[in-house]
């Protein structure tokens, strides 16, 4: 199996050494080498149209990249990582890992000055609460507002200043957006490739997690992602998709490739359902 670095060295002849700078729930940071092993060898331009923590967006860092989120404050935070990274370093020195501050914090997003906070103020509000929240969860509640308690940690890194730099050089030529995950639809063409990481389809009820964003991602929208992938299959674009090993994906990815693999899963409810499970990867080549 290929390493991620030579991988991205095969690609375009160059590599920034740099990681997430999120932790997120359900993040593919311990499935990359099953992801790289199984990414086509040559492709156009690549999308990830659910972006979350990006950890096949950094391991490949490709030429040309389209990538995308529903969630407003993630896409803003990756917008300030990329284009204002200088002034994000100094905001984040601001903040420090105290249950007071971190609730302080976090209840911002219930006052009405909340809206006019900069975009830069945001991401380091969204980073903070990131880095020392229970599990980096990210859930709202139904008004949107952030409701994470405050984390256990021996010492977490709030602010990680070279790999910041080094994240926002590596999306200096990426191209991000707030969308829905059908919206890139138009612009992929013939021998693109589009990675898929939808929120997976819970296994048992005490395993879903629905509160992503404040519409959740039910049944029929992973049905609307199936028949996605089929029109993008139709008119040639290669896709690899990452998902539970529920039945109901089986079913209907039943056409493509399917391959298990196995994976380890720790945000469970229930602590004593955590640990090794088998995950579904889907492709059309």
């Amino acid at each position: 199996m290929r390493k991620a670095a030579q991988f991205q060295l095969s690609l375009d002849g160059t590599h920034i050494t740099c990681k997430p700078f999120l932790k997120w729930a359900g993040g593919k940071t311990q499935l990359l080498p099953q992801l790289l092993s199984r990414v086509p060898t040559s492709f156009g331009r690549y999308y990830e149209p659910f972006l979350g923590g990006g950890a096949l967006l950094h391991a490949l860092q490709p030429r040309s990249a389209f990538v995308s989120d529903i969630n407003h404050d993630l896409v803003n935070c990756y917008e300030v990582v990329r284009d204002e990274v200088e002034r994000l370093i100094v905001s984040l020195r601001n903040h420090r890992y105290e249950s007071e501050h971190f609730y302080r914090i976090r209840n911002s997003d219930r006052s009405a000055t909340f809206a006019r906070w900069s975009k830069v103020r945001r991401a380091s509000r969204f980073i903070f609460l990131n880095k020392t929240c229970f599990n980096g969860l990210y859930r709202v509640n139904s008004k949107g507002h952030f409701n994470v308690p405050f984390g256990r940690y021996d010492n977490p890194t709030i602010l990680d200043t070279k790999n910041l730099r080094a994240c926002s050089e590596m999306l200096s030529g990426v191209s991000i957006q707030q969308a829905s995950f059908l919206e890139f639809e138009r612009k992929a063409k013939r021998g693109d490739f589009v990675y898929f990481d939808p929120p997976y389809v819970p296994l048992s009820a005490t395993s879903s997690f629905t509160s992503y964003s404040a519409d959740g991602f039910g049944s029929e929208m992973q049905r609307e992602l199936f028949r996605l992938c089929t029109r993008l299959d139709r008119r040639g674009v290669k896709f690899m998709l990452s998902n539970s090993s529920a039945p109901l994906v089986s079913e209907l990815y039943r056409r493509f490739r399917i391959e298990r693999v196995p994976a380890s899963r720790a945000i469970n409810s229930k602590s004593s359902e955590r640990g090794k499970v088998m995950e579904l990867i889907v492709r059309n080549y």
